[in-house]
């Protein structure tokens, strides 16, 4: 399945390298399961959104690991893909951005066209053909309906499609310069939080004998949520399906259940078809 990843700093600004590439288990190497794509995103001072991302996997993309040493922001969202049907090209790869805030998500949506008649004219905003971006655009929709509310239109955007569309997984992660959202949706896949203190050491024992030891972020809390548990930290915690946390740019999390029942339509690993069936498998190889 694919990976998700994002991360807040609070206020200040770091860097995401140790999960990016050095953790036990890094979006690297998730990447050498999930090899269909790989993005970053985040915000440069000005608080405007920045991408790198194609459609190819993390390990095997240099400029990936160059953009993961060295981009600072106050938030980052990032995903290694195994595409569920769309094509492998730049428009499909995660994350995406519209009006400011970046996006990523890992399941199945189906029934595409009702779900596009709801977005409407917010149809404009998507470039490629996946069911994430335009889950993407129906929380944009529903945002600008909320007034602007972050929570408000991510919750409503998600009710709907748990009662009206056929639905295997709406994990997501939204970002914006100061606050980060994740939403786990239903049980099928997993997502985690971790609350980080500053000063506690990113290190890891590898196979080989030696220590790998980051400074990236170790003088910062941090808040990070992402498809597993990445490194040995015992204080991963697993969300709750329905479970949509926001984390401030001072750090506070805010947890509610949003949604409390089952999809009108839980869609099954048998009626998914071949391509969606293999990417949503969770079994590692």
């Amino acid at each position: 399945m694919c990976r998700l990843f994002g991360m807040s700093a609070g206020r200040p600004r770091a860097r995401a390298t140790f999960w990016l590439l050095q953790a036990p288990d890094s979006l690297v190497e998730q990447s050498k399961r999930e090899p269909d794509g790989a993005g970053l995103g985040w915000f440069d001072e000005r608080g405007s959104p920045q991408l790198y991302k194609r459609p190819i996997a993390a390990y095997e993309d240099a400029s990936f690991a160059r953009e993961a040493q060295t981009v600072d922001s106050r938030t980052f969202v990032a995903h290694v893909r195994f595409a569920s049907g769309s094509a492998l090209t730049l428009e499909n790869t995660h994350p995406f951005e519209q009006e400011g805030r970046l996006f990523a998500h890992n399941g199945v949506i189906e029934q595409l066209p009702e779900l596009e008649a709801r977005v409407g004219e917010g149809m404009r905003l998507v470039k490629g053909q996946s069911d994430s971006e335009r889950y993407f655009a129906l929380i944009t929709r529903e945002i600008g309906a909320h007034g602007g509310d972050v929570s408000a239109g991510l919750s409503a955007a998600a009710r709907w499609i748990a009662e009206q569309l056929p639905v295997f997984a709406i994990n997501c992660v939204l970002t914006t310069p100061d606050g980060m959202w994740a939403l786990r949706y239903p049980e099928t896949h997993e997502l985690y939080l971790l609350e980080r203190d500053d000063g506690a050491t990113l290190r890891h024992d590898s196979s080989y004998g030696s220590r790998v030891h980051s400074e990236h972020g170790q003088d910062h809390r941090l808040v990070v949520v992402a498809s597993e548990r990445m490194d040995e930290d015992p204080d991963w915690r697993l969300l709750s399906s329905g479970e949509l946390v926001h984390v401030d740019p001072d750090l506070h999390v805010r947890s509610e259940r949003i949604l409390d029942a089952p999809p009108a339509h839980l869609l099954t690993l048998e009626e998914l078809g071949a391509q969606a069936r293999a990417s949503q498998r969770t079994k590692r190889s």
